[in-house]
């Protein structure tokens, strides 16, 4: 055996002993979430951070990184050493920027792992009382019959809601008036006053008032009812097999982090997502979650980016 490739052997051979010699994990971990605190991924990454922590003996820390339409956190996920301390709580927007941003700072597929699902859940058709329908059936009939009477809060800009709620429009060919507000927080008081009449949100923040009677649900976008929904049709089964979208949150680590180090946060999170206790947590705000491994869920990851990428086609939506 030549020098040079004995010297290479032996540098690899000790590498990969100190790299076994050094158990995982031996320092706090940290989750970035690309918002600020209150959302819905703020919440579950703290309640999963509590859990995993305990779990691997470490604490784990959650950082909001908020701006730029979650890009500023998921951009320091992609520089973040591939060891498996840092990972980041993303929703369905890191499917969708590649589509809708130009010059984004790092590559969707190629610099991150998709580690986990933490929460899923369908988006939510709400309707202020005054308006004259109970079914969504009613409320397609009656868009179709007052082209002009009808607006829709938009909580964020090419978001998740505000896209499906543009894609339903196209495919039921029905015109109502988007309203644009920084955050649902805003949208959803306005809706509460009567300010407009149609709101397509996560039903973290609109469920309360469903159930108080001050909204009313027509609808869910998923691909079948959601247990916490089990009256009420999806859009899909309305007649609109395409419109099938879901709000997601879920972990992610940078790429090139061990695939030993993957699956063994992988199969924590899962445990800990799987716990009657979280299952009751999630249900609470409308969610479920999944317990699929590390190569299953990098399936999942890109077919919602290939469905994305085919609506905002659709829609004539170009990069900005």
């Amino acid at each position: 055996m030549k020098l040079s490739v004995l010297v290479a052997c032996c540098i690899q051979f000790f590498a990969l002993s100190s790299y076994a010699a050094e158990p995982f994990p031996n320092k706090p971990l940290r989750i970035i979430v690309p918002v600020a605190p209150g959302a819905t991924n703020d919440f579950l990454a703290r309640s999963l951070a509590l859990e995993l922590g305990t779990a691997l003996g470490q604490t784990v820390i959650v950082e909001n990184k908020p701006g730029a339409n979650q890009i500023i956190g998921t951009s320091e996920l992609a520089k973040s050493a591939p060891d498996g301390y840092t990972m980041a709580m993303l929703i369905s927007s890191h499917v969708i920027n590649p589509f809708i941003t130009k010059n984004l700072p790092y590559d969707s597929e190629k610099d991150f792992i998709p580690l986990a699902m933490v929460g899923i859940m369908p988006g939510l058709l709400t309707v202020h009382p005054s308006v004259p329908v109970k079914t969504f059936g009613e409320l397609i009939a009656y868009a179709k019959a007052n082209p002009t009477a009808l607006a829709y809060g938009q909580p964020g800009g090419l978001s998740s809601g505000h896209l499906t709620m543009e894609y339903l429009k196209k495919q039921a060919g029905i015109e109502v008036l988007s309203v644009p507000y920084k955050g649902g927080g805003p949208a959803l008081n306005d809706l509460l006053a009567g300010n407009f009449q149609v709101f397509m949100n996560s039903p973290t923040a609109t469920m309360p008032y469903v159930k108080s009677g001050n909204l009313r649900a027509l609808a869910t976008t998923g691909a079948k009812r959601p247990s916490v929904f089990a009256d009420l049709p999806t859009i899909a089964e309305s007649g609109y097999p395409s419109v099938v979208t879901y709000e997601w949150y879920a972990l992610f680590l940078p790429a090139k982090t061990p695939t030993p180090i993957v699956n063994l946060l992988n199969s924590e999170i899962v445990k800990i997502m799987s716990s009657p206790g979280m299952r009751k947590r999630l249900e609470s705000i409308g969610a479920e979650t999944r317990d699929d491994n590390p190569v299953q869920f990098a399936k999942f990851i890109n077919s919602e980016s290939l469905a994305w990428g085919e609506r905002i086609k659709v829609l004539g939506i170009k990069p900005e």
